[in-house]
């Protein structure tokens, strides 16, 4: 069964999507000494909206830099991931830039070392970790979904529309589908930079969601899909999913 949530990127943003009746938020989880401090008033607000959580973990250091992601990176994602598991978090997805197309030689397979390393120990802390699409296409993930059996992918709708004539999920889908754990829905009318990664309602540009969706679920997608849009733009975004999903 498709269990649909909604994204929220500070506590206010959680009190929103518990309101709205959503069964999980999907929460940043970015500064470990911050998210340690806001553990007592996560639970307390688990508990007042009878939700579980998703974790959305930071950007990366440097992505071009295998030497300052295992000083700086690995250690802070270690630590978010003990702190997941303090909040019952059983699905996290990160940004990992492993871009085969633009990548310098000899980083990718340093960053897989590291992409099993953080996903051995999130598996160890109860969580599952999924990798997003940014601007990779799904030959830059073989390789990695082959070296590392416990990581998952977040499938990103919106990213896979950006610096493509075609939008990438349908490549991914039929390509990587059993990795697929996660979805992550939000519209844009194309584009090639980061300003135009809008995060509009569905419907409000030109993703072909009905036909993605299609795909998803005649391959029989039945997990978590988190609407990332703007708490106001969920309703209207939940119910073109259902008409999609239907």
């Amino acid at each position: 069964m498709v269990i649909i949530g909604g994204r929220a990127h500070n506590l206010a943003q959680i009190h929103e999507v518990g309101r709205l009746g959503y069964p999980y938020a999907e929460i940043s989880l970015n500064d470990p000494d911050e998210v340690e401090q806001q553990i007592p008033e996560l639970l307390r607000l688990k508990d007042t909206y009878g939700i579980s959580f998703l974790a959305h973990y930071p950007n990366e250091d440097n992505p071009f830099d295998a030497g300052v992601l295992r000083r700086q990176f690995l250690p802070k994602i270690k630590r978010l991931l003990e702190l997941s598991h303090r909040l019952d978090i059983s699905k996290g997805t990160i940004h990992f830039w492993i871009d085969r197309r633009w990548a310098p030689p000899g980083l990718i397979p340093e960053k897989i070392v590291l992409l099993g390393e953080m996903a051995a120990y999130a598996e160890d802390q109860g969580t599952v970790l999924c990798i997003e699409n940014l601007t990779e296409r799904y030959d830059s993930f073989m390789d990695a979904f082959d070296a590392v059996e416990a990581l998952r992918m977040t499938l990103d709708i919106g990213h896979a529309q950006l610096l493509s004539r075609e939008n990438t999920s349908f490549r991914f889908i039929e390509h990587v589908f059993e990795k697929i754990a996660h979805v992550h829905v939000h519209d844009n009318r194309g584009g090639t930079s980061v300003k135009d990664d809008l995060h509009l309602a569905l419907g409000e540009g030109i993703v072909d969601y009905p036909a993605i969706l299609s795909r998803l679920k005649e391959r029989g997608y039945s997990s978590t899909i988190t609407m990332e849009v703007k708490p106001v733009d969920m309703p209207r975004t939940r119910e073109a999913l259902d008409r999609y999903l239907s």
